[in-house]
């Protein structure tokens, strides 16, 4: 199976939000995503709007930037769009948007499946597993310029896996219950058949008869139902970082994408100079991923072949010096730097548990700060 990848300018980016709908008054998500979109789409030209469309659940929109050689600018996309969907909640007057990882506590059995052949394909597959599917991320794109060094980044890309997990953390709790864990969401993605962390193939070809093997046994039906945490996108030409869960301000969106759009032109101009990427042994990028899941920004992450353990807050610190000569070039030096403010004042799913605590564990309040913080920002000051 020949799967071609597109032509796509280097360290180009594009930025995915997914965001849910609640209700103002119960803070328990609203299955209105399908009114919103009609009427984004009645105001659109063409009667279909060019960026903001469904996701699996019909509390669910998604916000998708156009190709954007900087971050800023694909951020101010994003936020344009954000602000087209809050005048319409706004006008239905009863309801807010939020992004986080998980909701608090809304049940999996009082959603709604939004009405598309692909997504009650994989319910019908998936059961149990794919109704709780009740989770929103956030997801970057960067543009190769040749298809051989997709592969190749997509490998060097998992030593920072457990980084970008732990700084997006925030699903600390699932159904009303707090599960002890950052990113509840990391692990209960990965239980659908093609998620969770890929596989190391040597090259394109092998990518191809993989995708080929699942598409002859009825796994899927083509490749872009191959969800992995890193991912190549060859309809786009770029790696797809999918691993991050939702963040609720576009600073720290704006953060994490400069993270990657720096790691990967870091990688690419590497790889330009001959250097062989740091790859790291499958079962120490598996238990890295678990470490970030469960501590955040307290675990302590595997950093090399040789088995360093470092605290994943401080390798952070030194990886965003390394960096800034690249962020300099891409033009993100900026958004790179506001990563030291989500270091200090924390991420989501500390900010979550700590409004839950000062509320004495009424999940409500945190649905409420969530949807104040998408709605006002958080400062990164």
């Amino acid at each position: 199976m020949e799967i071609q990848f597109a032509r796509s300018a280097r360290s180009t980016v594009g930025l995915e939000w997914e965001v849910a709908i609640v209700d103002r008054t119960t803070g328990e998500l609203a299955p209105i995503a399908d009114r919103v979109l009609e009427i984004l789409d009645a105001r659109s030209e063409g009667g279909r709007h060019p960026s903001i469309t469904s996701e699996l659940l019909t509390n669910t929109v998604e916000l998708v930037s156009g190709v954007h050689e900087r971050v800023a600018g694909a951020v101010a996309d994003l936020e344009g769009q954000l602000a087209e969907v809050r005048s319409v909640i706004d006008e239905l007057g009863e309801y807010e948007v939020v992004c986080s990882g998980s909701h608090p506590f809304s049940q999996w059995y009082d959603q709604h499946l939004t009405d598309k052949p692909r997504y009650h394909k994989l319910i019908e597959r998936t059961r149990w597993w794919g109704r709780n599917m009740m989770i929103w991320g956030i997801h970057v794109h960067v543009g190769i310029e040749e298809r051989d060094k997709a592969l190749p980044i997509l490998d060097g890309l998992l030593a920072y896996l457990p980084h970008l997990q732990a700084l997006s953390a925030s699903s600390p709790f699932w159904a009303g219950v707090e599960t002890g864990y950052a990113s509840n969401r990391a692990l209960m993605f990965q239980q659908l058949p093609t998620a969770g962390l890929p596989y190391s193939l040597p090259d394109w070809a092998a990518y191809e008869r993989f995708v080929d093997d699942l598409v002859r046994t009825g796994v899927i039906e083509d490749h872009t139902e191959v969800r992995w945490d890193i991912r190549p996108s060859p309809r786009w030409g770029t790696v797809e970082v999918r691993v991050c869960d939702g963040v609720s301000t576009a600073w720290e969106i704006a953060a994490i994408g400069a993270l990657v759009q720096c790691l990967v032109e870091w990688m690419s101009t590497r790889l330009d100079d001959g250097e062989k990427l740091t790859v790291l042994q499958p079962w120490y990028v598996r238990e890295n991923k678990w470490r970030a899941a469960r501590y955040g920004m307290d675990a302590r992450i595997i950093t090399d072949v040789a088995g360093t353990e470092r605290l994943v807050a401080d390798d952070l610190h030194d990886l965003i010096t390394t960096l800034v000569p690249i962020s300099l070039r891409l033009g993100c030096a900026a958004e790179l730097q506001q990563l030291r403010t989500m270091l200090d004042g924390g991420a989501s799913y500390q900010r979550q548990l700590r409004v839950a605590e000062e509320s004495g564990g009424d999940l409500t309040a945190v649905v409420a700060h969530l949807a104040r913080e998408l709605r006002e920002g958080l400062s990164p000051e």
